[in-house]
This record gives structure tokens, sequence and C-alpha cells, in this order.
């Protein structure tokens, strides 16, 4: 890496976790310098202007989801074992695996009116979770783990949107409780479709 990559990846690594928390329109270009001690001529020689930075920061704080989100689930032996790893990775958003909350919840509701780049960012990565989540119930299919009848693609969206709605609604009430009960409703579904 170049001093320069380095730089704009230091950028990024201090930004990341400022537009997640504080919103992409909240944050503005003095709090990234203030995080970062640079000066405003050193962010635009890395940055265009602060959407441009905002991107790059939402793609930053995806990728460190799914990292951690990966590191996880390879740990399940079974697709059991897996899809409980996805939903316990999610189960506490009062003190959420990437700071400031979800990033997808957090850069999809502020962008899904302004900001068609970041939606299109945010909306795939729900893709490929849903993907991800089908795929690990398929496996689990396969393996006769699971009732060969259920439906994965379903049951994948139902999970996601759950789990997503029980992240705002704990984060809204500053406690656990209501990601307690989808967690326990989820992980119920999940053992009665075992064979």
């Amino acid at each position: 890496m170049t001093k320069g990559e380095e730089t704009r990846q230091f950028i990024i690594e201090k930004a990341a976790p400022i537009f997640n928390t504080k919103g992409i329109a909240a944050t503005s270009m003095s709090d990234i310098m203030e995080a970062t001690k640079l000066s405003k001529g050193s962010m635009y020689v890395h940055f265009e202007n602060k959407d441009v930075l905002a991107c790059a920061a939402v793609d930053h704080n995806m990728k460190l989801l799914n990292s951690k989100l990966q590191a996880e689930i390879t740990q399940g032996k079974t697709a059991e074992e897996q899809l409980f790893a996805y939903i316990d990775f999610f189960s506490n958003p009062i003190n959420p695996p990437v700071t400031g909350g979800c990033p997808l919840l957090n850069f999809g509701t502020e962008a899904d009116d302004t900001n068609p780049i970041v939606k299109e960012k945010v909306n795939n990565v729900i893709k490929r979770g849903q993907k991800l989540l089908t795929s690990i119930i398929e496996k689990g299919i396969e393996n006769k783990e699971f009732d060969p009848n259920w439906n994965a693609a379903e049951f994948a969206t139902v999970l996601f949107a759950m789990l997503e709605g029980g992240h705002l609604m704990s984060r809204m009430s500053g406690n656990n409780d209501n990601m307690k009960t989808i967690v326990q409703s989820l992980r119920k579904i999940i053992s009665e479709k075992k064979i």
C-alpha cells in the first residue's frame, strides 16, 4: 500500500463509524477532520467530496459487518448451528457488532429517498444476506437436517426482516426485550423444521 492509499484507508476507517452513527446528512467534513486530525486540503486530496467519502464509508461498514458475521457463521458445523450463529450475531442491537448500529438499517433508512447510490449498495447487501440464508437452509435440506418441503427463500426473507425490525425496535426502546422475543421465535421455527 502506498502512503496515499494508507492515508485514504485511514480516513475511511475513522469516518465509517461517524457516518454510521450520525448519518450521512448529519456528518460534516469537520467531523471527519476532527477524527483524523487531517486538514481540509488533505481530506480533499483523497476524496472529491463528502458523498464520495460517504460511499467509501458505507462500503467499509458493510465489509466490516460481513467479515464479523462470516467469522461467526463458519464456526457452525451444521446448517442449524449456522442459522443460530446468524441470529445470535444480530441478537444484541444495544451493543451491535458495528459501531453505530446496523449499517443496513441506518444507511438504508436514510438513503431510500435521498441517495440512489447508497440505496443500491444497501439493497445489494440485503440480497446477498437473503441468498446466504437461503443457501444455508438449502444445504441443511440437502444434508437431511431440515424438512425437504421447507421454502428456504421464503424463510430467509422472514428471518432477515424480523432481525432488522427487531434491531429498529430495540434501538428505539433502548433495550433488547423485543429482539429476545424475535430470537426465541426464529429459533423455535428452525427447531421445528428439523427432521
